[in-house]
């Protein structure tokens, strides 16, 4: 079993509390993120890495006459946070003034259930539990003949926030994620992926049977030509496209300095589209505070296609001349606030029914090498993934090769024409963002190009 971080209130309140009394000159924020995580790999259809991580780390960011300084440490003994401080407030000195220097959060308490977000059994999973998991995921792979591979992590993460203006919160989560790559050999591949903030939640067995009769049935590729295509985009697929609104867009910096998509009161996409983010609903991946302490409230950015609302952090909060929505990452930092726990509305149909009536579409697994083309109109470009099959007469008929779109995202999502009734939890593989989102069928999204050179995976 992972030996847990033993970080509980009363030694996270003396830390933070020693580290600003050493601060004497201006105000100050300590900033303190653990982790316990625990990562059991595969490849080969063999279990072939267990490795384990423990880290804590004090960022202290001080504040006075218009500068700021900040240092990280997670050398944690009286000595560190000395250190630490010193290195902060000499920064703070050599910086250059800004008169637009935004100051720390004032202090609001969370009102959160402190075990939201927080199970047990994922906090102490051992290798055991991970490697079962693993197991499970292979032999639906070696049943049909595939290389499987993959990962199953589990995390314990605590976040608290302490600043010389009283600010107070912390918050611990749990999440177990498993996923897999399945391959064929002859350019045939599927993915699958499960998590939860619950390791028990996880259905091993269910993500490599889904992963499985991807790769099987993408094997044999050919090409597609590019062209405007009705498309069934699965959960995975939706999910990305959201990070990328989410960076794109959704953030109140992007939109004071002109180059979000969201433009306020305005109908950006279609009346059956609602989108928005909740820090607080244990159906996602539960987070109470932001990275400024602020409590996270739900923001509902976009209501039946109307654009309502950007998340906020301290700084944009101020110049807007409202108040945090608790979206801040560290500060200072140049992406300003983010929505990482997002949501959209499903609908009452399910993805075999939504064949019905393409009479020459594209079904969509999932994108990768997504990148931002124009954010201000909210056009992203990237390729289909593990599994993009041409459908037609209402059917699945064959796979073919990776595809590159490049299309608006609002302009697609004005024209979706059917919504899953299921909702899938999806991690993002990089950027921390999580999403619940449903399949959708889009009666036109724009394909630039074909890949023939690197196959169905």
């Amino acid at each position: 079993m992972v030996a847990t971080l033993s970080w509980d209130r009363p030694a996270l309140e003396t830390l933070l509390a020693t580290a600003l009394d050493l601060v004497t000159e201006g105000e100050a924020e300590a900033l303190f993120t653990a982790r316990d995580a625990a990562l059991t790999r595969f490849a080969n259809s063999q279990i072939h890495q267990n490795v384990i991580e423990h880290d804590a780390t004090l960022r202290l960011r001080v504040i006075h006459d218009g500068r700021t300084g900040v240092a990280t440490t997670n050398r944690l003994d009286a000595e560190g946070l000395r250190e630490v401080v010193e290195r902060a407030t000499d920064i703070r000195r050599r910086a250059r003034p800004n008169p637009d220097q935004p100051p720390l959060a004032e202090p609001l308490a969370s009102s959160a259930p402190a075990t939201l977000g927080y199970v047990n059994a994922t906090a102490n999973a051992d290798p055991e539990m991970r490697a079962a998991g693993a197991r499970s995921v292979i032999a639906a792979g070696d049943a049909v003949g595939l290389e499987v591979s993959g990962a199953f992590s589990t995390d314990t993460a605590t976040l608290a926030v302490a600043n010389s203006r009283g600010m107070w919160n912390s918050h611990t989560v749990t999440q177990a994620k498993l996923l897999t790559v399945m391959l064929d050999g002859q350019g045939g591949s599927g993915y699958a992926q499960s998590t939860a903030a619950d390791l028990r939640a996880i259905d091993a067995a269910a993500v490599g049977e889904e992963a499985a009769e991807k790769a099987t049935r993408s094997a044999g590729a050919s090409d597609l030509g590019p062209g405007e295509y009705p498309v069934i985009l699965e959960e995975y697929a939706v999910a990305t496209i959201l990070e990328y609104l989410s960076w794109s867009g959704f953030s109140a910096l992007a939109l004071q300095e002109g180059r979000s998509f969201m433009d306020l009161g305005e109908q950006i996409m279609g009346p059956n589209v609602s989108i928005w983010d909740d820090g607080l609903d244990p159906m996602g991946m539960p987070t109470s505070i932001d990275y400024e302490g602020v409590p996270k409230q739900r923001v509902d950015l976009i209501t039946d296609g109307v654009a309502c609302a950007v998340v906020h952090d301290t700084a944009t909060a101020l110049k807007a001349g409202t108040t945090s929505t608790g979206h801040g990452l560290p500060a200072p930092n140049v992406w300003g606030p983010i929505a990482w726990n997002l949501f959209m509305a499903p609908g009452s149909g399910s993805k075999e029914a939504m064949l019905a009536g393409i009479e020459r579409g594209i079904w969509v697994t999932r994108f990768h090498y997504v990148n931002i083309v124009h954010a201000k109109r909210g056009i992203l470009t990237g390729m289909t993934k593990d599994g993009t099959f041409l459908i037609e007469d209402g059917r699945i008929v064959r796979p073919v090769r990776n595809l590159r779109f490049t299309q608006s995202i609002p302009e697609a999502f004005s024209h979706i024409d059917a919504i899953g009734a299921e909702t899938k939890l999806v991690s993002a593989e990089y950027s921390g963002i999580f999403a619940r989102v449903p399949a959708l069928r889009v009666e036109r999204f724009n394909f630039t190009g074909a890949t023939s050179s690197e196959g169905a995976g």
